[in-house]
């Protein structure tokens, strides 16, 4: 198994294609594909905030309908999709943006997109292992003990992280660096929270580069375990990295 597994893109199209090209990756058809036969994998918020979100989405549900990619959901795309089936959701923290495109479409635009992103997020395990158990793709990370469970808790850490309940001074959760204590086989790699550079914890890399906040988007190239990434078009919010 060889994938090529991206960070919360967030709405950051044109990284997201320079990404995939410096890769390896042709896009002939519309749509990213490698010659030999590697595939794409993406830990969640493919939306919000950056300038193309529905473009990312659109593309992310070709490539895992025609089986060239794997997917698993954020927190952006929980909200995205309870906004698309019509809950009440507040249009904050970079929704807006995402539902500012979605409102200048037209009512057959609007219909299309609706219904390929509820696709892909009801058929989206809620976190994917991959390669015989030896990787494990989860938006937030996975604690060791949680692999294999699917209960509501599991689904607050997957998409949310080791949230305290606590709030940070700007309104943010408290998290528990849960990475510091995983001891598994397994490789995982996830996002969510915004990081500089790729961290590696133990078995764990946190392949969130912050595209969306001026940094980069990165991605980590499996089995090999290295890093590539580009540049972001974003300007710089310094305050989003921050220590977990």
């Amino acid at each position: 198994m060889k994938l090529d597994i991206i960070g919360d893109i967030h709405g950051c199209f044109d990284e997201f294609k320079e990404l995939t090209v410096k890769l390896g990756y042709e896009w002939v058809e519309g749509f990213p594909i490698h010659r030999s036969g590697r595939k794409l994998a993406f830990v969640g918020d493919l939306t919000d905030r950056g300038p193309q979100s529905l473009k990312v989405a659109d593309t992310v549900w070709t490539l895992v309908n025609k089986g060239l990619a794997h997917y698993v959901p954020g927190n952006h795309c929980n909200k995205l999709y309870r906004y698309f089936l019509g809950n009440k959701v507040q249009l904050t923290h970079g929704l807006e943006t995402t539902a500012a495109e979605y409102e200048a479409l037209d009512e057959k635009g609007k219909r299309n997109i609706r219904q390929k992103f509820i696709e892909l997020y009801e058929k989206a395990p809620l976190y994917k292992v991959l390669d015989s158990g030896k990787l494990i793709i989860a938006h937030a990370g996975i604690r060791q003990d949680y692999i294999g469970q699917h209960s509501e808790r599991v689904k607050t850490f997957v998409l949310y992280g080791d949230i305290t309940g606590e709030k940070n001074p700007d309104g943010s959760p408290i998290r528990r660096d849960w990475a510091q204590h995983y001891k598994g086989d397994a490789v995982i790699v996830y996002g969510h929270t915004p990081v500089k550079e790729v961290r590696k914890v133990n078995n764990t890399y946190n392949i969130d580069t912050g595209a969306v906040f001026g940094n980069k988007l990165t991605a980590l190239k499996y089995p090999e375990l290295d890093v590539l990434s580009v540049p972001s078009t974003m300007p710089l919010v310094e305050e989003k990295f921050k220590k977990i």
